[in-house]
């Protein structure tokens, strides 16, 4: 019997080629979106990453774009709050504000999530949601109300397991496990899982190659 959302397979070597011209091209910081009218003209693929505070959204977009300081990660409220646009090649790499975090002032969460829902449900160019997950811990309940809101969208996501190099022995298996058991709860979930680390560099030549070839 397959395995429910199973690890994705190494892409064949075209797609592979492809990834590596989009991201070997320029990549640049475009903007950042606090509110709706301020998104750049939907004239072009876009795909976003989104994730709870600290799940290394900003490691992993920089480590994908070669470029160590293109996404900032950042403590304060107000740089956390903005919908972060970067242009590569003929297409948008979005960052969305980490989520689930405590210390921010409830209006300031409220006006977030208000705004996430408006980008998620009203870009029509957004073909796919990267949600990256901690592989030391798994998919979270915070994590679940995200698919729930993509799942009333209809806009597909991706899990995108981070900081795989980081949990020792079983206890990656343990949360794939765990993660697969909450994926199959939401019909917007594409079917394979990406592993990644990007301290070591694992899976970003897969990660690359699915955003390359999405049409």
């Amino acid at each position: 019997m397959t395995q429910p959302f199973p690890i994705m397979d190494t892409p064949d070597q075209a797609a592979l080629e492809a990834g590596r011209l989009l991201f070997a091209g320029t990549s640049e910081f475009l903007k950042g979106v606090v509110a709706m009218d301020g998104l750049p003209a939907a004239d072009r693929l876009e795909v976003c990453f989104a994730g709870r505070s600290n799940v290394g959204k900003s490691s992993l977009i920089n480590a994908l774009t070669g470029r160590k300081a293109l996404a900032r990660a950042s403590n304060t409220p107000g740089r956390t709050q903005e919908i972060n646009y970067f242009t590569l090649g003929d297409i948008y790499l979005v960052d969305l504000p980490g989520y689930g975090f405590a210390n921010a002032p409830v209006a300031v969460v409220q006006k977030w999530q208000a705004l996430l829902k408006a980008y998620l449900q009203g870009r029509v160019t957004l073909r796919r949601v990267f949600l990256l997950v901690d592989s030391r811990h798994g998919a979270k309940a915070v994590d679940e109300e995200i698919m729930s809101l993509l799942d009333s969208a209809a806009v597909t996501f991706q899990v995108v397991m981070t900081k795989a190099d980081k949990p020792r022995g079983a206890d990656l298996e343990k949360s794939l496990e765990a993660t697969r058991k909450v994926l199959a709860k939401h019909p917007a979930a594409y079917p394979e899982i990406i592993l990644t680390s990007s301290e070591k560099g694992e899976g970003l030549d897969a990660l690359r190659a699915v955003i390359a070839t999405m049409e």
